[in-house]
């Protein structure tokens, strides 16, 4: 488990301080990282909605890729979602492939943010859940700089997020092979 309260970017030290508040009752260890079962309690912290059989306007797929170091993050299946229970966020997984569904009546951004917070797993410049360090991001090949939280999911862009010991220099996952049913 890495444990760093900074984290250089170019030549400056930034010392994580917003942007960065664990949920309450996030998991703040090493992964792995169980799913919420208080489906609605956790959807309505991350300012999302129960939107089961509702008709839908938006309906996003993106793929969100955890590694600390070299070790890939399983994300678990049923984030916000619950077929027995008939819920269904506006924002959720199916299974452990990484694919976050967005599935919405009114077409708006929803952010990594509120998939985390929805999740109960801490995110922020510098840590994802009990992992610190060097964290890197990129959206679709390309890095991305700033807080992770407030990435959009769009269709089809794959997340990774890297977290590596200082100076360590991170590896960008191989590219997602998307299923059929999503070309």
């Amino acid at each position: 488990m890495r444990r760093v309260t900074a984290t250089a970017v170019g030549l400056a030290v930034v010392v994580l301080v917003a942007g960065c508040a664990a949920p309450q009752g996030a998991p703040q260890g090493a992964p792995p990282w169980p799913r919420p079962t208080d489906l609605a309690a956790r959807a309505q912290d991350a300012g999302l909605r129960d939107v089961w059989g509702e008709r839908l306007a938006e309906h996003v797929h993106t793929h969100v890729t955890i590694t600390d170091g070299d070790e890939p993050v399983v994300i678990p299946g049923d984030i916000g979602h619950s077929a027995a229970q008939r819920f269904a966020a506006e924002v959720h997984t199916h299974d452990t492939s990484g694919i976050v569904h967005v599935e919405s009546p009114e077409r708006r951004t929803f952010t990594l943010g509120q998939f985390f917070d929805e999740w109960g797993v801490s995110l922020g410049p510098a840590h994802v859940g009990g992992l610190h360090g060097d964290l890197t991001v990129w959206v679709d090949g390309h890095r991305s700089y700033g807080n992770p939280r407030s990435i959009p999911l769009r269709d089809l862009e794959q997340v990774d997020l890297v977290v590596t010991t200082i100076g360590e220099v991170p590896r960008r996952p191989a590219a997602f092979d998307w299923p059929p049913q999503y070309d």
